[in-house]
């Protein structure tokens, strides 16, 4: 995807408003981070590299935020990793239960940033390699908890496929998804492939991979790109409520539920009923099903659905 294809006609929405509710300052990191004694720390000395990506808390919703609008957010590598380590950070982080990706400047993504890739600078060019991240950041995780991307603008090549990556997408009405890396003749390497097939059916997957068109609006929620589609400038507000929701759920069912409903992709339907029981049991141990048919029994569950 050229970043220039992005930035010609970007919708003047950068969901300010909604950015103004999270209620602590946003951390700027941009050295990898480390591993100790079970926990990941991230540098952040904010001079030194790239800046690129701003972690923010709000209770137990961590919002991502990719910040290189004069480059519609298109990831050079160290963005990339800038991304790996903020969701490496929010996996660990017990508190958080749900994050929020979204991009700065009214637009999601515009994939990998070929003028770094031209520009000769070695730390800057997309790294390639079949182990570690994926070109683009934490394409190749699966986190044990949730992703939400709320999507403005375009979230195009590598963007939609880092967009596809998320558990769910909240995108504006203006919002344009589409394999745009497709005129220039740069292949999916950030599970676009794989995942657009799962999320849309092959047949959609392969409208989109062969054409490189762009879809919108209604087409992209029917297509299910779009999990919630929501008026422009709005994404990353109706992204926050969703996140809120969900993690107000019981979390242990939840996380249990959503990890077995990935790995049975690969596995037979013996195998996948077989992971799905023994995920089943772990979370009947942690005792959450007995605070839940309390909470049924009390009644207190039918005021909250009539609210």
């Amino acid at each position: 995807m050229g970043v220039d294809d992005a930035t010609r006609s970007q919708p003047s929405h950068d969901g300010g408003s909604a950015r103004r509710q999270l209620n602590t300052t946003p951390i700027r990191f941009g050295l990898p981070g480390h591993a100790e004694a079970g926990h990941w720390h991230l540098e952040r000395e904010g001079d030194r590299i790239g800046m690129s990506v701003h972690y923010q808390s709000d209770g137990p919703v961590a919002v991502l935020t990719i910040d290189r609008p004069e480059v519609a957010n298109a990831i050079d590598a160290p963005t990339a990793l800038e991304l790996a380590d903020g969701f490496r950070r929010f996996d660990a982080d017990r508190s958080a239960s749900v994050a929020v990706l979204t991009g700065a400047g009214g637009t999601f993504c515009a994939g990998a940033d070929l003028k770094a890739m031209r520009s000769g600078e070695p730390d800057r060019v997309t790294r390639l390699s079949p182990d570690g991240d994926g070109p683009v950041g934490p394409t190749r995780m699966l986190l044990s908890k949730p992703v939400i991307a709320a999507v403005e603008g375009h979230a195009v090549a590598g963007g939609l496929e880092l967009a596809a990556w998320c558990d769910l997408r909240v995108a504006s009405e203006q919002a344009v998804f589409g394999v745009y890396c497709r005129r220039w003749g740069i292949p999916l390497m950030d599970g676009g492939t794989i995942r657009l097939a799962r999320l849309l059916g092959h047949s959609n997957a392969l409208d989109l991979i062969l054409t490189g068109r762009g879809v919108s609006g209604q087409e992209a929620l029917r297509m299910g790109l779009a999990n919630r589609l929501v008026p422009a400038g709005e994404a990353l507000s109706a992204a926050l409520e969703l996140a809120r929701e969900i993690a107000g759920k019981p979390q242990a069912a939840l996380r249990s539920d959503r990890v077995s409903s990935y790995e049975q992709w690969s596995l037979s339907l013996e195998d996948a009923l077989a992971g799905e029981y023994r995920h089943g049991m772990a979370t009947l141990q942690t005792g959450e099903m007995l605070g839940g048919l309390e909470r049924y029994e009390s009644g207190s569950w039918r005021a909250q659905r009539d609210a």
